[in-house]
């Protein structure tokens, strides 16, 4: 009953929360009122429970997407009366309806994931609510995981050395030294925290461990069956999606809440349907097909909203594909894409060498849960929202930017798209503001001994990296074959390029060793430098000084390539303006090429031993070879020797040491990476809800697109910034800064780094720079600085911004570091889905500026002052109207904004002051 494009329910414009069937809870938890549904399930001899929806009795359970159906089970087995109510079970079931406006329901995920850059931080908080909880006189041993955690490290490693035979070996041992504080604390909650599992450095990638090692796809929970779903704290959680595992991304604030058995209160989702068709030419790879689709889903809006694929083309896609997919969730704006679990996800489990009795279970519990489908049956498809549609055989080579990954850039266009960025005056999404008599300018220097000239385009760092693409035999094996072919052709990549191949797990390296190919890609410069996250998440290491020399001096577009998800401006390097998304196969090429204004389609990307130029389609490897070489050489044994030795851990991890078992952390005063956070300093027994803010000067007036890396960038630590002053006046060398993303489990850092990336662009100083101005002196500072002298002075703060604010990866600390920083709202055009819910439940009031309007329409420059009143706690409702009034502007006195706390669930938890400080409370009313 696949509900058509013409058919479509319309989307109505969010104006407030549904209260029919308004949520009443019970004083305390009651007996479960659908405990009649459990049933029993015998498989293999064994006996399971599961909870029946069919015995709902209810018709709407049968055209409800597969996606929502994992939620009503869940409200199903979870209803308590109290946290979970019928009502939230009746509303998931009148999804058709409940989907049309915002209506609030309350999930619990089976589990959270995390990785280190959020998982750090999350420990840290957990640690800090303890000793709150003991302070008010609670106990602090009932501050502990309430569901399965499990944190992978894999955002510290950082791309130091590359091109030695090495290079692993001396990456992982920085990464040791480096991080040596962190690791220890994390060893520390590993044993002080229940049900907390650490997955070592040099494992691999988050997303590609949970789909290979870590993903239950169904929960065996003494005998329970359920289908497992997840909430972690990395944006590109959804990956698991294309398993049939319900994740998504939250911040590490939300995570936290969950961990200690609070619902996630989330909106019914629209559900998009994607209809697949087709089969991928011969040419074409998973992410090609996937930047397409994040252009398509960018330009349909999906923010907020599920996508759900059917159609036969499902069925031509293998799990890799899938979850290349699922990975571009958030490039996408969709909180998920969810694939459906099948026969070929069924045959993934095998491959990845999950039990055979778990594969059993699994099979039998969905084919009688309703959650187990054929593809290629449309009678199995549900009803949509909407329906969007694809023909894979129409998908051609592509790759996206230069600043953004949903710049969608078919191949055979990238040559002229790049000299049309270049000609763009402007500095914007694409424009890099090169006058006219500069654009042919290039720059000459030594290296290793060797003369060679950088231009506009000239690529100097070409990355194999990130989950998107490492997790997909396919596409990695194309690269090696690619790479092969280029070496017997005798091509070469110039050294001064930085290149890295970082596997998302030890399998990677394992079939590219086993299939010869990593020897090829090796003598191009792509050794295996590290298994983690790397150039993706911007730690890509130091570019050789001689190249940064050219590329300064004489202000080059230097381009950067990589088979990443995000390629925002300043995030990969802050000396390349140009980042392109691309395959593995088109990396290893246009690093042989060399520069982005070659059209590798029509001309040559070197020149042969035999003198010959050589085209991409000379060593461009056919599907066949790609799919005999994978059928060949990727096996399930290697899955179960690679993950063996992943739970036994490295031998420099076993070595560290760690405090010895204690409910409460042993806080160090010295430490520069874990630090008591002071959010629960004055925290009182009673909240004391802030619901008016008078006269607040602004701190920031930004436009569109401000990311979380422009909030709270990951990167490198600037030798000028208030970070890097705190660090070096605490004895710190340079050298040792490691990256922002290493020191999140110290507040003293990260609010010193907030809007501390170089490429913000701020009206107040009306160029790209960390600075503001402050208001009443005029003079120019640092962001952190002046928000220091605002505090200073009593004054609270704003911010103004465009549209997207928040985009981007899922951080907690973009919350939080605004928080620190005096900022008490921020009034934006809309907002990313988890930086918004980040800043309510950290305290920060979101606003909305009404449609058509922004600070620019009304003629707001940011030097006024802004007062808003929410009125009275009690009366506070989701998506209510507020004027913000406004002095200092003769033009303007006052302008309407939506509140954007969506449920009732926010509005309590700012009442706390934020989720963490209703949970402590709560828990202190247990006891």
């Amino acid at each position: 009953m696949a509900l058509s494009s013409s058919r479509a329910i319309a989307r109505i414009p969010a104006v407030a929360v549904n209260r029919s069937c308004r949520r009443h809870f019970a004083s305390k938890p009651q007996a479960n009122p659908f405990a009649k549904l459990r049933k029993p399930l015998v498989v293999g001899g064994k006996h399971y429970e599961y909870f029946d929806l069919a015995g709902l009795k209810d018709s709407r359970l049968y055209s409800l997407p597969y996606s929502i159906r994992v939620l009503l089970e869940s409200a199903v087995r979870n209803c308590d009366q109290f946290k979970v109510t019928e009502q939230d079970v009746e509303r998931i079931l009148a999804w058709e309806q409940t989907s049309k406006t915002p209506t609030e329901i309350q999930f619990k995920p089976a589990r959270v994931i995390l990785q280190d850059f959020t998982g750090v931080p999350a420990v840290v908080d957990l640690a800090a609510m303890r000793d709150a909880t003991k302070r008010l006189g609670g106990d602090p041993s009932k501050i502990n995981p309430r569901v399965p955690v499990d944190l992978v490290i894999d955002h510290s490693v950082q791309v130091d050395k590359f091109r030695t035979p090495d290079a692993l070996d001396q990456n992982l041992n920085l990464e040791m030294q480096r991080n040596r504080e962190r690791f220890i604390f994390l060893k520390w909650g590993q044993t002080a925290f229940n049900g907390l599992t650490i997955v070592p450095p040099g494992a691999g990638i988050v997303h590609q461990v949970n789909l290979e090692y870590l993903a239950r796809v169904v929960f065996n929970n003494q005998g329970l069956l359920y289908p497992d779903s997840v909430v972690g704290t990395d944006s590109h959680t959804p990956m698991v999606n294309g398993l049939g595992v319900v994740g998504w991304g939250v911040g590490g604030i939300e995570a936290e809440a969950v961990m200690l058995d609070q619902p996630i209160s989330m909106v019914v989702p629209q559900v998009i349907g994607y209809k697949l068709t087709g089969k991928l030419p011969a040419q074409a790879t998973a992410t090609d097909l996937v930047l397409n689709i994040t252009n398509a889903l960018r330009k349909k809006g999906v923010v907020n909203k599920f996508v759900e694929f059917f159609g036969p083309g499902v069925a031509q896609l293998s799990l890799a594909d899938r979850a290349t997919i699922s990975n571009m969730s958030p490039e996408m704006g969709a909180t998920i894409c969810f694939f459906t679990v099948d026969d070929k996800a069924v045959d993934y489990m095998k491959l990845t060498n999950r039990s055979a009795e778990q594969i059993a279970w699994t099979k039998e519990y969905l084919k009688a849960a309703g959650m187990y489908r054929n593809y290629a049956d449309p009678a199995q498809d549900p009803r949509f929202t909407d329906v969007l549609e694809l023909d894979l055989s129409t998908i051609e080579p592509s790759i996206s930017g230069p600043k953004r990954p949903h710049d969608f850039v078919p191949l055979k266009s990238a040559k002229s798209d790049f000299v049309k960025c270049l000609n763009n005056e402007k500095i914007d999404f694409k424009g890099f503001g090169v006058a006219p008599t500069q654009r042919s300018k290039s720059a000459s220097f030594n290296y290793q001994g060797k003369s060679y000239s950088l231009n506009h385009g000239s690529v100097v760092l070409a990355a194999i990296t990130s989950c998107t693409n490492t997790s997909n035999p396919n596409v990695l094996v194309g690269a090696g074959l690619l790479a092969k072919k280029a070496v017997e052709k005798g091509l070469v990549v110039p050294p001064f390029v930085k290149t890295s191949l970082a596997p998302g797990s030890g399998v990677v390296t394992e079939y590219l060793t086993r299939s010869g190919l990593l020897p090829y890609l090796e003598k191009l410069g792509f050794g295996v430098v590290g298994y983690g996250c790397t150039t993706c998440i911007g730690n890509s290491g130091p570019l050789p000084d001689e190249v940064v020399e050219a590329i300064e001096k004489n202000d080059i577009v230097a381009a950067g390539v990589l088979s990443g998800n995000r390629n925002f401006e300043g995030r990969i390097h802050p000396n390349i303006k140009a980042n392109y998304l691309a395959s593995p196969p088109l990396v290893v090429a246009y690093a042989i090429a060399g520069n982005m204004q070659i059209d590798l389609m029509n001309d040559p990307i070197g020149t042969g031993k035999d003198g010959q130029p050589v085209f991409l389609k000379d060593i461009w490897p056919s599907a066949d070879e790609i799919q005999k070489t994978v059928a060949e050489n990727v096996v399930s044994s290697m899955f179960s020797e690679v993950y063996a030795k992943v739970s036994k851990g490295t031998p420099q991890w076993n070595a560290l040491p760690a405090p010895p078992p204690s409910s409460l952390y042993p806080w160090d005063a010295q430490s520069t990476y874990i630090h008591n956070p002071p959010y629960f300093a004055n925290m009182t027994k009673q909240p004391t809800p802030v619901t008016k803010i008078d006269n607040a000067f602004c701190l920031l007036n930004m436009g569109d697109s401000i990311t979380t890396d422009h909030i709270s960038p990951a990167g490198n630590i600037s030798k000028d910034s208030p970070a890097a002053k705190y660090l070096m006046a605490r004895g710190v060398d340079r050298a040792d800064f490691n990256s922002y993303g290493a020191r999140r489990g110290n507040d003293e850092v990260m609010a010193r780094g907030t809007f501390a990336n170089i490429r913000l662009l701020n009206k107040l100083i009306g160029t790209q720079a960390p600075k503001t101005v402050h208001i009443p002196s005029g003079e120019t500072l640092s962001v952190y600085d002046a928000a220091m002298k605002y505090q200073t002075e009593g004054r609270p703060l704003v911010i103004l911004a465009g549209a997207q604010y928040g985009s981007g990866s899922s951080r907690d600390w973009a919350a939080k570091g605004t928080y620190l920083l005096g900022v008490r709202a921020v009034i934006a055009v809309n907002y990313e889905r988890i930086h918004r819910s980040n800043l309510v439940q950290f305290g920060v009031i979101p606003l909305e500026f009404v449609p058509g309007e922004n600070a620019d329409v009304l003629g707001l420059t940011g030097k006024e002052q802004f007062s808003i009143d929410l009125g009275p706690i009690d009366s506070v409702r989701p998506q209510q109207h507020v004027t913000v009034k406004v002095t200092g502007n003769p033009k303007i006195t006052e302008f309407k904004t939506l509140l954007r706390f969506d449920t009732d669930s926010e509005v309590t938890y700012y009442k706390h002051g934020g989720v963490l400080h209703y949970v402590i409370r709560e828990t202190i009313g247990e006891n």
